[in-house]
This record gives C-alpha cells, structure tokens and sequence, in this order.
C-alpha cells in the first residue's frame, strides 16, 4: 500500500507557476539534460512543504529508444528530480546560505507506476528534518490521481 498522499495531486495540475525555470536555476545548478524541473508551483514555509512538475517531454534523451515498447522515464530521474524539488525549497528558505544541497540518498523508495512523454509528473516534497548537516523530505511524485513515486529523500549541504 502506499502511503498517504500528502497532497491532492489535482489541485496543482492547472496552476500557475510560482517559481519558473529560470528562478529553479538561480537555486539549483543543474542543466540541460539533468534539469528536472519545469515549475515550483507551490511552496509553504510554515508547512515546509513545496510542490512543482515536470513536463515530460518527447525528446527527452532517454526517449530514444532501440528496443520496443513505449519510451519510459528512468525511475533514478524521479528520484533526481524530487531531490531538485527539496533543494529548491532549502535554497528558498535559506537553509544552505550561499550552496545548495548535494543528492545525500534514499530510503524506503517505492515506484508505483510509469511515467512517458505527455505525462506532467507532480512532485512534492515534505520537510521532515532541515539540519546544518543533513536535510530529510517525504517525497511523492504523481502521474494524474496515481502516486508513482514516494520515498524520502536526503540531502547534504554544499557551499562552493
């Protein structure tokens, strides 16, 4: 069984961005092909709670395929971009003051389903423990009302 949805994934399918991808590149250093995130389109502080999306488009790089069957998004790139997702929000808060956070790990992943160009995946991230050394989220990704992911994510400080 998963666990329980943290948030209503249909509440944030038409929402206006709040953060664009030009601000997400302001927080986190990621590019071109490792740029995970289309949107931050919900960030509460006192909740310590975010939420954004990716479109997954069909000319990502992992969508040209040789085999056959339909073109599916690599389950390590969720976990990447849940991470974005919690980085973005420690870089909001100013958790890592002048860094950001480095991929630390994962626990209790759990993948529930597919996810393929046309899909908008939604990501949430849920603070569970913002530390100087550490940071833990709960994360869930969601493809329409279906939880596709979740797993909790861990994140260790880095300042260039």
């Amino acid at each position: 069984m998963p666990p329980a949805a943290f948030i209503d994934p249909a509440a944030f399918v038409d929402v206006h961005a709040v953060y664009d991808r030009d601000v997400i590149r302001l927080a986190n250093p990621q590019r071109f092909e490792m740029e995970q995130l289309t949107a931050v389109v919900h960030l509460d502080r006192e909740a310590g709670l975010v939420v954004g999306y990716k479109d997954v488009a069909a000319d990502e790089f992992w969508a040209r395929r040789s085999s056959s069957g339909p073109p599916l998004m690599p389950h390590v790139l969720v976990c990447e971009a849940a991470a974005q997702l919690c980085s973005f929000y420690c870089h909001e808060v100013g958790a890592v003051p002048g860094g950001y956070l480095l991929f630390g790990g994962m626990e209790r992943v759990r993948f529930r389903g597919a996810i393929g160009p046309g899909d908008r995946l939604i990501i949430a991230g849920k603070k569970e423990k913002v530390r100087r050394r550490q940071t833990t989220f709960a994360a869930q990704a969601f493809v329409g009302p279906v939880m596709v992911f979740h797993g909790s994510v861990i994140g260790v400080p880095f300042i260039p």
